[in-house]
């Protein structure tokens, strides 16, 4: 019996292509094929970012095949980085394969999927009270942070 469900996956892969560019985050349950610009996080089950593919924003996907640019953290049960690859910021992986001429601009951590989960999970809801550098640097005291006349 066949599924009547448009969005159900059907092998072929939601496609942005080089001459478009998308501003916001992108969420698929299926397929991702990138070969333009995305200025946004990415939520998919597999990705192909293309050669000509640019991401500036965090990847959360089963499976990363790189062959474009990314700026921000990519987190994968597999990544795979081939040789025109670049990546600017942490990759987060079960399994990783990166091609001879790859380049990569961060750490490279091998965890569990359920690591990935519980480190998402810990992220605090709410900024962490205390000085930041920024005030640290500018010698202000912690009580100016809160003010109201700030």
């Amino acid at each position: 019996m066949a599924s009547s469900d448009p969005r159900k996956n059907n092998g072929v892969p939601s496609i942005i292509s080089a001459d478009l560019t998308i501003d916001g985050n992108v969420t698929s349950d299926g397929d991702i094929q990138i070969d333009g610009k995305v200025n946004g996080d990415i939520k998919t089950r597999t990705l192909t970012l293309g050669e000509s593919g640019d991401v500036r924003g965090a990847i959360h996907a089963d499976s990363v095949r790189v062959c474009g640019s990314v700026e921000g953290e990519v987190r994968a049960t597999t990544v795979i980085l081939t040789k025109s690859a670049k990546v600017r910021g942490d990759v987060l992986h079960e399994s990783l394969a990166i091609e001879s001429g790859a380049f990569i601009d961060g750490h490279c951590k091998r965890t569990t999927g359920d690591e990935i989960k519980r480190r998402e999970e810990s992220k605090p809801s709410a900024p962490i009270s205390g000085p930041t550098p920024v005030d640290i640097a500018q010698n202000k005291p912690q009580a100016s942070r809160t003010s109201a006349a700030e």
